[in-house]
């Protein structure tokens, strides 16, 4: 078995079905469901028991929780001519991969708060976090109902290899600001527009679930980080760090021509760039590098912005570049 990141525990893999563990899970799941204060009578199910029957009511048919509009697949020429077959099968491939994305992020979420209930300076902060490590506990158990095949053993995604390599990070200044600060606060507009895109009412609602969370992560990542001196070195692997994720924000939707390559096979340069073009590529990557620009200046009084600024870090690339 790889066990490439210990802490985010991307390749941990899930106990078989006969493991009574997940009786156990599943009833301490069940509790803290009934007693949390957001959550509808929706939400109240066994996730860890109902996933199984889920999966097998959808396997033979993924879902597409999200519509062409919301990858802005609508306005692409490729996709206009693709069969109903195709346009179907790319929404498919298109939702497994936010789905999955999803999936990862929690799960690497679960280690990343165990691990700051170690790096903890007072009983109280150590108290949050193991709340915390309980919050995306839960998220993980509900975004698992709506894995269509099985649990994804491993991932070769670009922005999760980085996430998890960030966990493992030491430097408890750097993890709190990359990770609580700029990440969660990114993340709660992420999941807010997920939820609002998202065709499926259940699945909708258990993301919207998740904002007063993410929300609390995100304000005591911001709280802890201003107890935090930053050191020369925390500030130069705080810009680095952050230089490389924006890389990934300036070259637009890859994931969305990713799927649909996969399901319509390679393009040439020329048609990427026109794809790239008609997804409005800079308009798409502009938005969030402007919500980020927002995000990190705000709590680093300009100093680690300017240093992104001067990389131009929060430019969109044109379709040329991206494809």
């Amino acid at each position: 078995m790889r066990q490439l990141y210990k802490t985010a525990g991307l390749d941990l893999p899930h106990a078989s079905e006969s493991d009574k563990l997940h009786r156990v899970l599943s009833s301490a799941i069940q509790h803290r469901c009934r007693i949390h204060p957001t959550t509808s009578t929706a939400l109240l199910a066994n996730p860890l028991v109902e996933t199984q029957e889920f999966q097998r009511t959808t396997e033979s048919n993924c879902y597409a929780y999200w519509n062409a509009q919301h990858f802005n697949l609508h306005n692409t020429r490729i996709f206009q001519q693709a069969t109903p077959e195709e346009q179907t099968l790319i929404l498919r491939v298109a939702s497994q991969g936010l789905l999955e994305e999803a999936y990862f992020i929690e799960k690497a979420g679960v280690g990343y708060m165990a691990k700051m209930v170690m790096l903890s300076e007072t009983t109280e902060e150590r108290m949050l976090y193991a709340l915390f490590s309980a919050d995306e506990t839960y998220h993980l158990a509900q975004i698992m109902r709506f894995l269509p095949h099985h649990q994804p053993a491993g991932t070769d995604d670009a922005f999760l290899r980085f996430l998890a390599d960030l966990v493992e990070n030491e430097d408890k200044t750097v993890i709190l600001f990359v990770l609580q600060v700029v990440l969660e606060g990114w993340g709660l507009s992420h999941y807010r527009t997920l939820a609002k895109g998202c065709q499926h009412p259940e699945f909708a609602q258990v993301l919207t679930s998740f904002l007063a969370d993410e929300s609390r992560h995100h304000a005591t990542g911001v709280t802890l980080f201003k107890q935090h001196p930053l050191s020369p070195n925390s500030r130069k692997v705080i810009v680095e760090t952050l230089a490389y994720f924006l890389q990934m924000i300036q070259v637009g939707p890859q994931r969305v021509v990713a799927a649909i390559e996969q399901v319509l096979g390679p393009l040439s340069r020329y048609q990427k760039i026109q794809l790239f073009e008609e997804l409005e590529t800079e308009t798409h990557s502009g938005t969030r590098l402007a919500l980020l620009h927002s995000l990190i200046g705000k709590e680093t009084a300009g100093t680690i912005l300017q240093d992104l600024e001067a990389r131009n870090a929060f430019r969109p690339l044109p379709a040329y570049l991206c494809a």
